[in-house]
C-alpha cells in the first residue's frame, strides 16, 4: 500500500500483510515527526455489522523500517534506494569543486571523486562545522552532465537565492545556502 504523511506529503510503502486486518493505520513520519491516521479500506456501502463493532486502529511504535530514512539495511525500502543511485557516473572531461564561500567553515573546498557526496555536520563526505546544519543535510548526486543538489530531510532546509528548494539543477558557479554556510559549485575542465 502506498501512502504519504498527510502534514508533509513525504511517501511511504507500507506491507499490506501488516495492514490489511486493521480498517486504519497510524504512523509517525520520519521526516517531520508528526502522526498520519489512514484508512486502508475504501469506504463501501454501509454494513450494519461495522456499525456495532468499534474501528481498529493500528498504532505503530517503534517505528516500523518502512518508515525510516537512512535507516539499517534489511528493509525493502534499502533496494530502492541503492537502485536509486545506480546511474550516477562523474563527467570524464570534467572536475566538480564544491566551495565554502561563507559561514564557519569558510575556505573548505571538495573536489568530487564519487558521483555522489553527502553534506552535513557530521560524519559526511564535506563535514560543515555549522549548528545549524544537519547530520545528514544536503546531497550532491551527479548523472553525466546533470549535477543535482537534494535535501535529505534537513531541518533547516537549502536556500537558493532566498527561496528553499527540495531539489534543484546545479550549474557551473550555482550557489546554494544550508544553515549559516553558503556554499558554490564549480564544474571545469578535466586538465591533463
Amino acid at each position: 500500500m502506498q501512502a504519504a504523511c498527510q502534514h508533509c506529503g513525504a511517501k511511504y510503502t507500507l506491507d499490506d500483510k501488516k495492514v490489511a486486518q486493521h480498517a486504519k493505520v497510524q504512523f509517525k513520519c520520519a521526516k517531520c515527526g508528526k502522526t498520519t491516521v489512514l484508512d486502508t479500506k475504501a469506504p463501501a456501502a454501509p454494513d450494519p455489522e461495522a456499525a456495532r463493532t468499534p474501528e481498529a486502529t493500528q498504532a505503530v511504535s517503534p517505528m516500523p523500517s518502512f518508515a525510516r530514512t537512512g535507516g539499517g539495511g534489511g528493509s525493502a525500502m534499502s533496494g530502492t534506494i541503492v537502485s536509486q543511485y545506480a546511474g550516477l557516473s562523474l563527467p570524464a572531461d570534467k572536475v566538480i569543486s564544491i566551495s565554502v564561500i561563507a559561514g564557519p567553515a569558510k575556505g573548505l573546498v571538495h573536489k568530487m571523486g564519487r558521483p555522489r557526496v553527502v553534506i552535513g555536520r557530521s560524519g559526511c563526505d564535506v563535514e560543515v562545522n555549522d549548528p545549524e546544519v544537519s547530520r545528514n543535510h544536503c546531497s550532491i548526486e551527479v548523472k553525466g552532465e546533470v549535477v543535482r543538489l537534494r535535501d535529505l530531510d534537513s531541518t533547516n532546509g537549502i536556500y537558493i537565492e532566498d527561496e528553499r528548494v527540495r531539489n534543484a539543477e546545479l550549474q557551473h558557479l550555482s550557489e546554494f545556502r544550508i544553515g549559516g554556510t553558503t556554499m558554490l559549485v564549480q564544474i571545469t575542465p578535466k586538465h591533463e
